[in-house]
């Protein structure tokens, strides 16, 4: 028998392993798609015997909810942090910034939500496309969001522009692997910013 103060609970270890399956979900599905992707791929980068994942992921698409799941929750920590800057037009460079800070790894992969979405919209049967959309709509909220507590008229049209210029220079930057593409295009954004009336 073992005294129950020197082995760990379960739980918190579960949850970890879990943690681990969906951090390496989102980055393995992001650098390699979802077609090429295997569950032998993932276990391998979240450190897990690939008889684990199943454990906690029956089947892949539950995995690629994972992943979504993960961007979405690291957009909700990102914007969070953004939130307790005083001034909107501040939080909107401040995301900016968190791209452009990203653009070796957007110029290689694309933007990891973006590339999902497209990917997914090629397998509506599973509904898995329109969850990626769901994960695209929080941050076209949040921008907008940012828009409206500026003032700015049509707010939601000045997200879309905003979202769409992130989604264009993610996609030039992967297409010519060039990350100056989101240096340049980001700063070009943070000018429009500073230039709004």
């Amino acid at each position: 028998m073992t005294n129950s103060m020197d082995s760990p609970p379960s739980r918190p270890k579960a949850a970890g392993k879990r943690q681990r399956l969906m951090a390496a979900t989102a980055r393995v599905l992001h650098e390699q798609g979802v077609e090429r992707t295997t569950i032998a791929d993932i276990a391998r980068a979240a450190d897990v015997p690939a008889g684990n994942v199943y454990y906690y992921f029956k089947t892949k698409d539950e995995l690629v909810e994972a992943a979504l799941s993960e961007h979405t929750k690291n957009l909700e920590a990102l914007t969070g942090r953004l939130d307790q800057l005083p001034d909107p037009r501040e939080r909107l460079k401040g995301l900016v910034n968190a791209w452009v800070g990203q653009r070796d790894i957007t110029a290689r992969y694309g933007c990891p939500t973006g590339t999902l979405a497209v990917e997914l919209d090629k397998r509506t049967e599973s509904g898995l496309d329109v969850a990626a959309g769901h994960a695209i709509r929080r941050l076209l909220d949040w921008v907008e969001q940012q828009y409206r507590q500026m003032g700015m008229a049509d707010p939601e049209g000045l997200a879309l522009t905003f979202v769409g210029a992130y989604q264009g220079m993610s996609l030039l930057s992967n297409a010519l692997r060039d990350p100056e593409i989101m240096t340049r295009e980001g700063a070009r954004l943070v000018r429009e910013l500073d230039g709004l009336a």
